[in-house]
């Protein structure tokens, strides 16, 4: 499958995520939703490490890719905890969810661009410019 065919349904699943964790903060406390959504998401990478496994697939694995992909995980367990409390205060999802996910990509790309060195387009800059100004008409009428 083409990496944007990917891209899309990775974004398909990021907005039943947030969708679900806006229907679910009025009826359990943060921590629990928290929990019980990383118990969740456990499993199903567990059961698909073991699938991989099973076919025989090589898992070379390292120190330093087992510590970023641990410092990722604190990420979105801080993510997590923090959107079950945004969305438990009333915010509605089309005004929470953009500003979170928005915010994240701009936080990405400048760390893209600083710690990495990458590089933006013209395009590509004035998109980030545009979430900017999208993050900014949503925070205002709320």
């Amino acid at each position: 499958m083409p990496w944007f065919l990917l891209a899309l349904l990775t974004a398909f699943c990021l907005a039943l995520y947030n969708f679900f964790i806006k229907l679910a903060s009025d009826h359990i406390p943060a921590a629990v939703g928290a929990v019980v959504l990383q118990l969740v998401a456990a499993l199903l990478g567990g059961g698909w490490l073991l699938w991989l496994k099973l076919q025989g697939q090589p898992l070379p694995i390292s120190g330093k890719g087992l510590g970023l992909a641990a410092l990722a995980g604190l990420g979105v367990g801080l993510a997590e905890i923090l959107t079950f409390v945004i969305f438990s205060r009333g915010v509605p999802s089309s005004v929470g969810t953009p500003i979170i996910v928005g915010g994240s990509v701009l936080l990405t790309a400048a760390l893209g661009l600083l710690l990495l060195r990458e590089s933006l387009s013209i395009s590509q800059a004035l998109g980030l410019l545009l979430i900017v100004g999208g993050i900014a008409l949503l925070a205002r009428g709320h």
